[in-house]
C-alpha cells in the first residue's frame, strides 16, 4: 500500500427499511445498564415457536434464529450459553419458564421468541427478555416484514438488545467495499456481516475511495468520469451526483460529524496537500503547507482534530492537526511507515496500517496511555481499517489467501473472521452512525 497510489474503491447507496418495533406488553419494563469492566451477560436462547396460525416454515425460523444468535455472539456485550446445554433440563416452554433451569445452566438473561409468517409471505417475530434469577420479565418487541427482509427482521430484534442494555446498535449498519467478483472494479454494499451484497455502481469509469457522511445519506468518492481523480458527492435518496473538487488528483475525503464540512487530499497546489471545503458556502482551504506529501485525512468523531499521514519527517507518519489546521503533533515514532488512519468512535484509539520488518499489519495507538498495539499478524499485506460504529471491531482488507479479501477483527486482536470470499474485495468502509 504506497502511500503515493490512489487505491482503487468506492461505496454507494445504503437503503432502510421501514421494519418498526413496537412495545408488545403492558408490563412495566426492567431497566439494565452495563457498566465499563462489567463481562459478558450470559445469555439463553432456545429455540423459537411459531404462533398457532402461522404457516410452518422451517427454514424461516432458522434463518432469525441463527441471525439473531451470530449477533449477540459477535456483540461482545453478550455471551451465549452453549447450546447443548439445554439438553440438560426440561424443554422449553414459553407458557411455563422453569428460570430455575436456566439459572442451573448459568444464564442471566432469557429470550423467548415466536413467529407468524402468513400466506402473504409475510413475518412478524415477536420475543421477550426475562432476567433468569428473579423471573421477571425485562421488555418485549415485535418486529415485521416481507420475508426478503428476514435478515433485517433479526438485526432489528439484536440491535433493541444492544439499545436496552445501553449499548449502542450495530447489527444493521452497512460496509461498502470494491470488488471484482462480476469482472470490473465495482462498488457493492453489504450487511455488517457479509450477507445480503448489493451492487451500486455499473460503469466502465474507476470509482474510488468512499467516505459514508455522519448521516448515511451522502457518499464522498473519488471517480475518473471526466478522467480525471475528481471528487463527487453521492446522495443516496435522490441518485443525484455532485462534482465537489477538481483540477489535479482529489481523493482520500471525509466528513466532518456534522455533514458540514469535509477534508480530503488534492495535488492542485502540485503537492499532495490536505484540504478542507466548507459544503454550505463552498469555500476551500489548505489546511498543510510543507514539501512533504500530507494525505489520509481523518476527522475525530469529536470534530475537533484531523488524523493525517505525512512525510515531512522524513518517512510516512500519523500526525494529528486541530480542524483549522494549527497545533500539529506527531503521534507514531516506532517503525519507517505509517498510513491510512481511523480514529475510534470514542475518540481514545487511532488504527492504522505500519510496515515493519517488510510486512504491512493493523495497529492501533491509544492516545491516552501512548501504547501501541498490533491486530493482525501473517506474512500478508493488512490495509485500510475502518472502525465499526459501536468501536469494538474494525473491518480491513487483506491478501493472506492469496487474495485480497475482507475481514473483521475486535479491537484487541481476537476474532478474526472473513466476511467475503467470492473475487477480489478491497477499501471497505463501515457506517460510522446507526439510527
Amino acid at each position: 500500500m504506497k502511500i503515493l497510489k490512489i487505491i482503487v474503491s468506492m461505496l454507494i447507496i445504503g437503503f432502510i427499511i421501514g421494519i418498526l418495533p413496537k412495545n408488545l406488553y403492558s408490563q412495566q419494563e426492567v431497566r439494565i445498564r452495563i457498566r465499563d469492566g462489567m463481562p459478558m451477560i450470559p445469555v439463553a436462547l432456545p429455540d423459537f415457536a411459531f404462533t398457532k396460525d402461522s404457516i410452518i416454515d422451517e427454514s424461516v425460523k432458522k434463518e432469525i434464529y441463527e441471525t439473531l444468535w451470530n449477533d449477540l455472539k459477535f456483540s461482545r456485550v453478550f455471551k451465549l450459553i452453549p447450546r447443548e446445554h439445554y439438553t440438560y433440563i426440561h424443554k422449553f416452554n414459553p407458557s411455563n419458564i422453569i428460570f430455575k433451569d436456566w439459572e442451573s445452566i448459568q444464564a442471566n438473561i432469557l429470550i423467548s421468541g415466536e413467529i407468524e409468517f402468513s400466506k402473504e409471505k409475510r413475518i412478524i417475530f415477536s420475543f421477550k427478555v426475562y432476567e433468569v434469577k428473579s423471573g421477571k420479565f425485562i421488555f418485549g418487541r415485535n418486529f415485521g416484514g416481507k420475508v426478503e427482509f428476514i435478515r433485517l427482521i433479526a438485526h432489528r430484534a439484536a440491535d433493541e438488545m444492544m439499545k436496552h442494555f445501553g449499548e449502542k446498535p450495530i447489527f444493521n449498519s452497512k460496509i461498502t467495499f470494491v470488488s471484482s467478483r462480476d469482472g470490473n472494479k465495482e462498488i457493492y454494499i453489504m450487511d455488517y456481516d457479509g450477507k445480503r451484497v448489493k451492487r451500486m455502481t455499473y460503469n466502465e469509469y474507476i470509482d474510488l475511495l468512499p467516505s459514508w457522511s455522519f448521516d448515511n445519506e451522502k457518499i464522498l468518492y473519488t471517480s475518473y468520469r471526466r478522467n480525471n481523480p475528481d471528487l463527487y458527492i453521492f446522495y443516496l435518496y435522490t441518485g443525484k451526483t455532485e462534482l465537489v473538487s477538481t483540477g489535479r488528483a482529489n481523493y482520500c475525503a471525509d466528513w466532518s460529524p456534522e455533514n458540514d464540512k469535509i477534508v480530503f487530499t488534492s495535488t492542485k497546489a502540485g503537492n499532495a496537500e490536505i484540504f478542507l471545503k466548507d459544503m454550505k458556502t463552498g469555500k476551500e482551504k489548505r489546511l498543510t503547507f510543507n514539501r512533504a506529501i500530507d494525505t489520509s485525512p481523518c476527522w475525530s468523531y469529536s470534530g475537533r482534530e484531523i488524523a493525517f499521514t505525512s512525510q515531512r519527517g522524513g518517512t510516512p507518519q500519523i500526525y494529528i492537526m486541530d480542524a483549522e489546521g494549527t497545533n500539529v503533533r506527531r503521534i507514531t515514532y516506532e517503525g519507517t511507515y505509517h498510513d491510512s488512519p481511523a480514529w475510534s468512535p470514542d475518540g481514545t484509539r487511532i488504527a492504522f496500517v505500519s510496515r515493519i520488518e517488510g510486512r504491512f499489519d493493523i495497529y492501533v495507538h491509544n492516545l491516552r496511555s501512548n501504547v501501541m498495539i498490533k491486530l493482525t499478524e501473517n506474512a500478508s499485506r493488512n490495509e485500510n481499517p475502518s472502525w465499526s460504529p459501536d468501536g469494538r471491531h474494525i473491518v480491513f482488507s487483506s491478501n493472506r489467501t492469496g487474495r485480497y479479501q475482507l475481514y473483521i477483527v475486535d479491537y484487541d486482536g481476537t476474532n478474526l473472521v472473513q466476511i467475503t470470499n467470492k473475487g477480489e474485495n478491497k477499501m471497505s468502509k463501515w457506517q460510522k452512525r446507526v439510527r
